[in-house]
């Protein structure tokens, strides 16, 4: 009875219907409990940032300078491809762009030090 009171609530809150997956993640019963799994997410963003930071320095050896690390072309696609798939993720289309803009200008900003004499 929970799973469904929260479910009916999430989808009153979000204009996006909900995933299976959302339908199925239950109501926590503690702020406590929130923040456990919202840490526990956190940690996985994290892996998988680690991740694009790896595949970031490899993009590295096909740039010769740090002129050329910033792809404008590049980040617009990046950001145009992010902001299709978040409404389908159930996530808002601004916060996703914001996230990935800041995320990208930090891995540029850390490629273009690495380029530096």
């Amino acid at each position: 009875m929970r799973l469904l009171a929260c479910a009916t609530l999430l989808a009153v809150l979000r204009p996006t219907p909900l995933s299976a997956q959302e339908q199925t993640t239950p109501c926590c019963r503690t702020l406590g409990e929130v923040r456990t799994n919202i840490d526990r997410i956190d940690d996985q963003i994290l892996r998988l940032m680690a991740e694009r930071s790896r595949y970031v320095a490899q993009a590295g050896r096909f740039k010769t300078s740090a002129a050329t690390v910033r792809d404008e072309a590049r980040i617009r696609q990046i950001l145009t491809r992010i902001r299709a798939k978040a409404t389908l993720a159930g996530v808002s289309p601004d916060v996703a762009a914001a996230t990935f803009r800041a995320m990208v200008e930090g891995f540029t900003a850390e490629e273009a030090r690495d380029k530096r004499p």
